[in-house]
């Protein structure tokens, strides 16, 4: 029993020498590499979507205060509902947590309800009023695809299995690595540097929340454009 546990031993250890332990790691670390391409890819195209689709959102916001401003002033009280809109949403930013109050949400439907309650003079106020509702129809649709697709695209078990994938390759390289102050540092701020780079990505993947966030610069034109 002896011999045949030291010849096991021993062949393990001709593997790890052979290389045979690498050549898995190095498969591990390419198919890391690729995936995290993929997760790097994801969170930028979602970052970008949701940039373009806020700077479109506030630009019709734009269009429909200007279009109350042509109703006259019966569109007064719709402005200002529109105003309070945009200070909620300016200060709490787009989220698809149903579990609490959307006060931003409750804004713009007040906003929909004056619009609801308006009722047109004329033949050209009755006209401008069915274009101003479809306008508000389009700022409802632009603000749910903007809170759907904010809370990140990317799948949270393939994070786990990327991360799994990269601590097999740490551990099957420092398997035989000496332990000497060089390499262990070299291992610590190797894994600390992928660490923060996974926590870019994923930051970068719902872009409303903590460090990298989309600005808010359109959202506060629109309103300096509502306030005048």
């Amino acid at each position: 029993m002896g011999s045949r546990s030291s010849g096991l031993s021993d062949k393990s250890q001709n593997a790890v020498r052979t290389g045979d332990i690498r050549l898995i790691a190095n498969i591990f670390v390419v198919m890391s590499s690729l995936v995290f391409g993929l997760m790097i890819n994801s969170a930028k195209n979602t970052y970008e979507n949701i940039d373009t689709s806020l700077h479109a959102f506030a630009t019709n916001i734009i269009l429909l205060d200007r279009s109350l401003k042509t109703y006259g002033l019966a569109g007064n009280e719709a402005r200002g509902k529109l105003q309070e809109f945009l200070e909620y949403a300016i200060s709490n930013p787009a989220r698809a947590d149903l579990s609490q109050p959307d006060a931003a949400g409750r804004a713009l439907d007040a906003v929909g309800n004056v619009l609801l309650s308006m009722a047109a003079s004329d033949q050209f106020h009755s006209d401008l009023l069915v274009d101003i509702r479809q306008q508000y129809h389009r700022l409802v649709e632009q603000r749910c695809g903007i809170v759907e697709n904010a809370e990140g695209a990317i799948p949270r078990p393939l994070i786990a299995l990327v991360a799994a994938w990269l601590t097999l390759t740490f551990a099957s390289f420092g398997y035989r690595a000496p332990a000497n102050l060089v390499v262990v540092t070299s291992f610590v701020v190797g894994a600390g540097l992928i660490a923060t780079a996974f926590y870019l990505v994923l930051d970068m993947d719902i872009p409303f929340h903590s460090t990298i966030q989309i600005s808010d610069a359109p959202l506060r034109r629109a309103l300096s454009e509502v306030r005048l």
